[in-house]
């Protein structure tokens, strides 16, 4: 199947990822810079951009900050059928819905806090032929939250997580892993800290995108003005990353085997 051929995702599973910036031309030059990326446009209109690599849709940008009075940052969306359904659910749970659901190109889209303050988007609608762990798209998406479990039933009932039409949901050594039935699409791990200064241990949705010359990219985000962290093993042990924050603040997290 083409991967830009629009697909309907499986209910309950990450469906994309998005950079709110602040600038879009701007944002463009620093990630073509650091990982290759190419752009095209998108059907959500003027402010939005699908960004490729290798002919394969990978993330999407659109300068939104500004206009939604939001931090920059990297949004992990998730797919529902309903959005009015599933903001009431958050609310219902005394979590946020911040914006939306607002209709945009040919969906209905929103971003959301958990009870933890951790940002999240759902959206309604079909998406670009997109997976998790599947060639170019992020490699990892993980929640760092204070508690894993509870985390977990919150996002099960919210996106219908362990039903026979949903992601399946199992815990191991102390995290939740989530699958959507071939491979795993998230994962939750515990232990951030409330009130920790370094937004990295704060609770969040982490992206993380696979490169192939980790030094490379750490190198190339200096030199086009954003900040890295030291390269270390990965938490498996199966590799290396480093997390980066490009001019504007906006987090993400760079693996390599």
């Amino acid at each position: 199947m083409s991967p830009l051929k629009p697909v309907v995702p499986r209910r309950g599973a990450p469906c994309w990822v998005s950079l709110l910036a602040r600038d879009l031309k701007t944002a463009q030059e620093f990630y073509s810079a650091v990982l290759g990326w190419t752009f095209r446009p998108a059907s959500l209109g003027d402010e939005f951009s699908v960004a490729m690599s290798d002919g394969e849709p990978v993330a999407g940008i659109g300068a939104l900050a500004q206009n939604f009075q939001v931090a920059v940052a990297w949004t992990s969306y998730f797919a529902v059928a309903d959005a009015d359904d599933t903001a009431a659910r958050i609310r219902e749970r005394g979590a946020t819905v911040a914006v939306g659901p607002l209709k945009l190109g040919p969906g209905r889209a929103a971003l959301a806090a958990d009870r933890d303050g951790a940002t999240f988007g759902f959206w309604e609608g079909k998406t670009l032929s997109w997976s998790v762990g599947h060639g170019r798209a992020p490699a990892c998406l993980e929640l760092r939250t204070r508690d894993a479990f509870e985390a977990a039933i919150f996002y099960a009932e919210v996106f219908d997580w362990a039903t026979p039409d949903g992601c399946d949901v199992t815990y191991e050594h102390e995290q939740v892993i989530v699958s959507d039935g071939t491979h795993t699409v998230a994962t939750l791990r515990g232990g951030a800290v409330e009130a920790a200064p370094d937004p990295r241990v704060r609770p969040r949705w982490h992206v993380y995108f696979p490169v192939r010359d980790i030094e490379a990219v750490t190198a190339a985000a200096v030199a086009a003005g954003g900040t890295v962290t030291p390269i270390t093993q990965s938490p498996e042990g199966t590799g290396v990353q480093s997390v980066i924050r490009d001019p504007d603040g906006g987090l993400f997290t760079v693996s390599a085997p």
